[in-house]
């Protein structure tokens, strides 16, 4: 069920309950009765009893699933694919997944998370998850893309991307999240590629020697990240990261239906 536009997430959880043996229903909001009134809580019930086992849902409400999950009365399971500027968790495992592929470890390595941070539920799920590993955890942002009192999250924080990235074994790159912008006045985006665009040479000159790059995707090319680099070798492990995002989404499946006799 997803309220907002995705490819990655959307596609990715669809083509593991396939390979799962699961059958999938892509739920079509605009043609629900939800355009007619109907709340969540409804629509969620009379799912489960058509035989709908667990229902992946973005939004752009932050907080609603668990919201949701505390109303329905019925033993449906949920999965979130994004809600709001809340969570990504299924995202901040597939990184974290790729980052012990690429790298064995998190623990005391820097990872550098830039971009548009104050809007970003994959920023906030990854520093959630990698902090419990003892990742190094550094934010590089403008002030006007920096989330409210950063340092209660014990991570570093940088307006400057060369010392951002210095000697970072990550650097984890975000797109500017215009859509979410309540504010006007923000600079444009030449402004913003001026100082925060992540190239090959930035890497090669700051980075450590076996520096992974990572982006959750889209990625806005020439804004946040140089066309060349994305076309690199080491711009390769973004794909990768997409690509291990089925196998994520797959345990993720298979853990929460193994009981229902839908997954082995």
């Amino acid at each position: 069920m997803f309220c907002e536009n995705s490819t990655r997430t959307k596609c990715s959880f669809e083509i593991a309950g396939q390979k799962l043996g699961m059958n999938i229903v892509n739920f079509d909001i605009s043609h629900s009765s939800l355009s007619k009134g109907e709340s969540l809580k409804d629509t969620m019930e009379n799912l489960f009893f058509l035989g709908v086992n667990a229902v992946v849902i973005r939004h752009s409400l932050s907080g609603i699933i668990n919201n949701v999950m505390r109303l329905v009365s019925y033993p449906i399971k949920f999965v979130n694919g994004g809600d709001g500027t809340h969570a990504h968790p299924s995202q901040a495992l597939l990184d974290f997944y790729t980052m012990l592929e690429k790298i064995g470890s998190v623990e005391n390595k820097k990872i550098t998370i830039i971009g548009d941070v104050s809007h970003s539920r994959v920023a906030k799920s990854n520093i959630s998850l990698l902090s419990k590993f003892n990742a190094d955890i550094h934010l590089c942002a403008p002030s006007y893309l920096q989330f409210e009192n950063f340092e209660a999250f014990n991570v570093k924080y940088h307006d400057n991307v060369k010392e951002a990235i210095s000697e970072a074994n990550v650097v984890m790159v975000l797109r500017v999240q215009n859509e979410r912008h309540e504010k006007e006045g923000y600079p444009d985006s030449s402004e913003y590629k001026r100082l925060y665009e992540i190239d090959t040479n930035l890497l090669k000159q700051y980075a450590a020697d076996d520096v992974i790059l990572m982006h959750p995707g889209p990625a806005n090319r020439n804004i946040e990240v140089s066309s060349e680099l994305l076309d690199t070798q080491v711009g390769k492990t973004i794909l990768e990261q997409a690509q291990n995002g089925v196998y994520v989404r797959m345990a993720i499946l298979n853990t929460l239906l193994k009981g229902d006799n839908y997954a082995s």
